[in-house]
């Protein structure tokens, strides 16, 4: 089942540092993630009142599944908790939620526990979250290649590849901690997005942090291949 597009901006956001930040201050990487959580309802929060349609939050990769036993589950505890404790607030708020990513490696009772989430907030229009987990974008673009057929349109094979066909491409995202690589976030989505880059770790990130990266993201020309009006003339 599909829903209407919501207006505004995507903003895909690479949510890293969780680790480092707790690190830096002789703390568990749990309770860095845990802290992390809390960025995520800030963002949530802080995202329509800023003209964002569609957030996308990468969470857990299929490239994370290598890291050790304990954190692993830690991550996928506090999804639970979100899932379960969240869910009213984005009903509320108006937030509709989507997870993408596989669901056939995830904990017993998880998959169900989302398809649940989606099931409840669906109606929400204020704004689309979409929650990356056990994600990777050039298995997403393989799984559309196998599933296409040779006569198929760019339009229908995105749609293959986002899962929605009404999902619009990304025109910003953002990576937290210093690093400045996608990590296999978004590709096809993000062919012509905006890309900002801070050192600030994910736990650290807020209303404000957002409001800059969008503020620079609003003075940069995008012209998607093409001319600016000056060079066209020219």
């Amino acid at each position: 089942m599909q829903s209407e597009q919501t207006p505004g901006l995507h903003v895909g956001i690479i949510m890293d540092g969780n680790g480092r930040w707790a690190s830096a201050r002789g703390l568990s990487r749990a309770l860095g993630h845990k802290e992390g959580v809390e960025a995520i309802r800030r963002v949530v929060e802080a995202a329509p009142k800023q003209e964002i349609g569609t957030l996308t939050l990468y969470a857990f990769s299929c490239d994370n599944w290598r890291r050790p036993e304990a954190e692993v589950s830690a991550l996928m505890g506090l999804l639970r908790l979100y899932l379960r404790n969240e869910v009213s607030r984005l009903v509320e708020n108006g937030v509709r939620l989507s997870v993408i990513g596989r669901r056939d490696r995830l904990p017993e009772g998880l998959a169900a526990a989302i398809g649940r989430a989606e099931a409840a907030t669906f109606a929400g229009k204020a704004l689309h979250l979409r929650i990356a987990v056990d994600y990777s974008a050039r298995d997403a673009i393989l799984a559309a290649a196998l599933a296409s057929d040779p006569g198929i349109t760019r339009t229908a094979f995105s749609a293959l590849v986002t899962g929605d066909a009404c999902v619009p491409e990304v025109d910003l995202v953002i990576r937290t901690s210093g690093e400045q690589r996608l990590s296999d976030f978004l590709l096809w989505e993000s062919a012509y997005a905006e890309l900002h880059f801070t050192r600030r770790h994910w736990p650290d990130f807020g209303a404000g942090d957002l409001e800059d990266a969008l503020a620079a993201y609003r003075c940069r020309e995008r012209r998607f291949g093409g001319l600016d009006a000056t060079s066209a003339a020219a």
